[in-house]
């Protein structure tokens, strides 16, 4: 069973009528079809309302996230490198680049010698995640920024920061990396690093477009063979095994060993549907296509969102 101090930041954050972090994530999920034209810098979704959050900030700029409760407000590497793709998104490329700075100073090597971003707070899932922990979708998103500032600004230190942060995408998870290969010799880039992995789908899509990235924005990576690798490996990790994502009626937010199957919030489902689609598009894989369409199609079902929400509800009474 969660804690008392997470139900009271849960409720703070759904119920409440103060703002939260949920304010940052919790946008409407839209393709951003600029981003498949020639300019290399657009973002593949539009992140519009990320654009316009209005904070909290640190005195440098860099969006701050209000968890309330013990946690308070913090830094969080994944909604920084999210904030200044937004901010290139929409033409503040100084904003944006104040997000990559931030990228570059806080790089560091895990115990292991990995270079990552860390989390400075505690944060309650499947296994608590103690800080500082570090995530795949930090560093896949977190080099995505990168690249696109080194091309907007010139600048080589985002080149070099990019390069050094997705070598955790390469590196297993047991050698301080990311990269999760089940028995099956399926690879997956895990959001949160816990034991039994859970695969959390949208942070592996996302993190895995930074892969795309490093491929299409930087041609010169001594390592691009390795990369390439790991992009048709994880599609075909994705092909495998995207049918255990349904659960009939809805998505799922990962696939954790517990009695009751994490249905994904209708926010998250609608980001599931985004991510498919882009996915198609960067892969051409028809797989992303059909998945998209049948969860696209369960969306349009009123009795299945009204499901999916006691599904949730009662999932995040029960769990995290």
């Amino acid at each position: 069973m969660p804690s008392l101090s997470y139900y009271r930041r849960v409720f703070a954050a759904y119920l409440g009528g103060a703002k939260s972090q949920l304010s940052f994530w919790h946008e409407q999920p839209a393709v951003n079809e600029q981003a498949f034209g020639a300019d290399p810098l657009p973002y593949y979704m539009t992140f519009a309302e990320k654009a316009r959050y209005s904070g909290p900030f640190d005195e440098n700029g860099v969006p701050l996230l209000d968890y309330h409760g013990r946690i308070g407000k913090q830094h969080n590497p994944i909604a920084i490198a999210q904030f200044g793709l937004a901010s290139l998104n929409s033409d503040n490329e100084a904003g944006a680049l104040i997000c990559a700075d931030w990228l570059v100073e806080k790089l560091k090597p895990n115990a292991k010698g990995i270079p990552v971003w860390m989390h400075e707070f505690n944060w309650e899932y499947f296994r608590p995640l103690r800080a500082p922990w570090y995530s795949g979708l930090a560093q896949g998103q977190g080099v995505s920024l990168l690249l696109r500032a080194a091309r907007a600004s010139g600048e080589s230190r985002y080149l070099d920061t990019a390069r050094r942060a997705a070598t955790a995408l390469l590196t297993p998870i047991e050698k301080g990396g990311v990269l999760h290969m089940d028995d099956k010799g399926d690879g997956w880039i895990e959001e949160y690093i816990v034991e039994p992995p859970t695969h959390i789908l949208n942070g592996f899509l996302w993190a895995l477009w930074g892969v795309w990235d490093l491929l299409k924005l930087d041609e010169a990576h001594r390592d691009r063979p390795q990369f390439e690798e790991l992009w048709n490996r994880s599609l075909t990790t994705l092909e495998k095994n995207l049918s255990r994502f349904d659960c009939g009626y809805w998505s799922l937010y990962d696939l954790a060993p517990l009695p009751r199957a994490n249905v994904a919030s209708s926010f998250y489902h609608r980001l599931h549907i985004v991510q498919l689609d882009v996915m198609h598009r960067l892969s051409g894989r028809a797989v992303f296509k059909t998945w998209h369409d049948q969860w696209a199609g369960y969306l349009q079902s009123p009795r299945n969102r009204r499901r999916a929400w006691m599904a949730k509800a009662l999932f995040k009474l029960r769990h995290y």
